[in-house]
């Protein structure tokens, strides 16, 4: 009964790309503007009681693939709470590392407007985060067709070395007011779970040599016995206990993360042929939001 499950998900692993939606193929008609202070009409989870902001509220730009294009607003809607802080997002889905650099404007699906650089002389971040996935397919034109699967040495390179352009951009931008890169770290991959796991050693890599700091959200979305085993399901955990709209099998002490036709996404709604924000409370996007929010609250204290 195992076969036709793998089946699908490689066929759904080759439709999603690099996190982009499979009905849309890449972005190619990107949002006008990134979010600033986006509203939402989920109901916003209740913090800790014993959670402090920070002294100064800090400025916090997220990017990303359409693993942050479905977090963006519950990110925004934990960080504003718990740290007061000022947030804009740009993310865009199927997007990749050299996306967001500039000089690629002719051959990326982020427009220059929004590249991280061009945000981070206007907006004079404290906070860069950075969440992708890691585009292992041909998805995105600025990836020159590097593949994992077509020659997996070449792909970590390349993904290095743009990922290290990235951050002496982001750095030269920022000036004296140089922002601090939060690297998220994925969750597991059923496909290629030994990509993720070299994709997250370079994230942490990278933050340690070039002062940056990691929010290993991928362990939130992970069994406590194997951090790169996938799962659709985990145990609740007590704030999902104790609120039933993020538990979603309580007669079994169990909530979803995935869908059962998306095995990458943690958004709860089908896609749709427009990347948007998840409209549906989904546990997997709280766990994540609430771990790159602890790691920044951490930070900034």
């Amino acid at each position: 009964m195992r076969r036709p499950w793998i089946v699908g998900v490689l066929v759904a692993g080759l439709l999603l790309g690099a996190c982009g939606d499979p009905s849309s193929g890449p972005e190619t008609s990107p949002p006008s503007a990134p979010e600033v202070s986006a509203t939402t009409h989920q109901r916003a989870p209740a913090s800790s009681p014993s959670v402090r902001a920070p002294v100064k509220a800090p400025t916090v730009l997220y990017l990303g693939d359409s693993l942050a294009m479905e977090n963006q607003k519950v990110l925004g809607q934990e960080l504003r709470r718990d740290l007061r802080a000022k947030y804009t997002s740009a993310p865009y889905s199927g997007t990749t590392l050299c996306d967001y650099l500039e000089g690629t404007a002719e051959r990326s699906l982020v427009p220059a407007r929004d590249k991280a650089a061009a945000l981070v002389r206007s907006l004079r971040p404290d906070f860069v985060v950075l969440q992708f996935w890691g585009n292992a397919w041909d998805f995105t034109w600025c990836m020159d067709g590097i593949t994992y699967d077509g020659a997996r040495e070449r792909y970590f390179k390349r993904y290095e070395a743009d990922a290290r352009s990235l951050v002496e951009q982001i750095a030269t931008a920022g000036g004296s007011h140089r922002p601090r890169i939060v690297w998220v770290l994925q969750g597991p991959d059923p496909i290629t779970p030994d990509r993720v796991r070299r994709v997250n050693g370079l994230y942490e890599r990278l933050a340690a040599t070039t002062g940056g700091i990691v929010a290993d959200a991928g362990k939130t979305v992970s069994p406590d016995a194997d951090r790169y085993t996938w799962t659709q399901h985990l145990p609740c955990t007590d704030y999902e206990r104790a609120h039933p709209d993020y538990c979603t099998q309580p007669s079994r002490d169990r909530t979803a993360l995935h869908r059962d036709d998306d095995y990458l996404h943690f958004c709860l709604a089908p896609t749709t042929s427009t990347p948007k924000p998840c409209p549906v409370r989904s546990p997997g996007i709280l766990r994540i939001a609430r771990e790159i929010t602890k790691t920044i609250r951490q930070s900034a204290s």
